[in-house]
């Protein structure tokens, strides 16, 4: 069995990971990252490819030879695969979810805390020399957790993981899902979207990005945030509309944002949302950890094995 990791360098940019149980497996040859030409190229005599939010689409994929059976995106999301392609090469893609629960629910938690402490706005001042925080009085706003409202669009398992830190805080929680949940925690509740937009101090999305999901938070429902209010995205940049976005902020319409991911990455160095004090930008971090990074290789050959078992696991198309 052959495998080919066409962006490996996107995963191990460090060269730290171990991929011995992926090894042990199958013979895997790597590329630090490929174009489309050269992933055609590099595909050929291959069984199995993989890569990490490498966009591959139709005309790549319907150029794949009959000995690919398997894509395996190394990660959850796989809207960079064109799924509907690949089924018509009779190729199965699967994903690997749960991987970075912890890290980027830790993330989202660590962008609630640093927000209600306002240490973005503290910090910028001390680089320009505003040193009023020490000398005069604490001219940010800083205030408890407890008691304030954090709003979950998609609680699977990193919302989920998300609102049990939050509810140690003594936060209580407004969840947002197509189809409702019932909660045991009379500190959670479902809520319509409205609701959840209109109550929350915090807003941390968590769900997919889909045809249905892109520019969910757009200017219409930027404008029924409070005033006061943050909005958090730790999953996908599309699910914001960008320029919408900053347009609120500008206008001091929400208090400010915390954002692990941008539509498109990386933003135009030109982009306003790095020159905002109002807002946290971070490039994508949120699965970088070593150890989910090292999780993620672990549960990828756990896919391979089961694919080579005839068993397989976390399919996708």
């Amino acid at each position: 069995m052959k495998t080919v990791f066409l962006n490996v360098a996107k995963l191990d940019f460090d060269n730290k990971l171990d991929f011995s149980q992926l090894a042990n497996l199958t013979t895997v040859t790597t590329y630090a990252a490929s174009s489309d030409q050269e992933i055609v190229a590099r595909v050929q005599d291959q069984n199995i490819v993989i890569t990490k939010e490498l966009p591959v689409g139709r005309e790549v994929i319907l150029a794949f030879p009959p000995s690919v059976k398997l894509i395996c995106e190394a990660g959850t999301g796989y809207n960079n695969i064109d799924m509907a392609a690949a089924r018509e090469k009779g190729i199965t893609v699967c994903n690997i979810p749960g991987y970075s629960t912890e890290a980027v629910a830790q993330l989202a938690i660590t962008f609630v805390l640093s927000l209600s402490a306002s240490l973005t706005k503290q910090q910028i001042m001390l680089k320009q020399k505003n040193y009023d925080n020490f000398t005069r009085h604490l001219v940010v706003p800083h205030y408890e957790l407890q008691d304030k409202n954090l709003g979950i669009i998609g609680s699977g398992t990193i919302g989920q993981q998300v609102i049990k830190v939050a509810r140690a805080l003594g936060m209580n929680i407004l969840v947002y899902n197509r189809t409702p949940k019932s909660w045991s925690d009379p500190g959670i509740q479902s809520v319509a979207l409205e609701e959840l937009l209109t109550q929350s101090d915090f807003i941390s999305l968590h769900c997919p990005l889909t045809p249905e999901t892109k520019h969910l938070i757009n200017q219409d429902r930027l404008s029924l945030m409070k005033p006061s209010a943050f909005v958090i995205n730790t999953s996908r940049g599309a699910l914001i509309k960008e320029t919408d976005l900053i347009a609120a902020l500008q206008a001091g319409k929400i208090a400010g944002a915390a954002l692990d991911v941008q539509d498109p990455e990386p933003p135009e160095l030109t982009n306003p949302l790095f020159d905002m004090d109002n807002v946290i930008l971070t490039p994508h971090i949120g699965w970088k950890p070593f150890e989910a990074r090292q999780r993620l290789i672990n549960l990828l050959a756990g896919n391979i094995q089961a694919f080579i078992e005839g068993k397989l696991i976390n399919v996708v198309s």
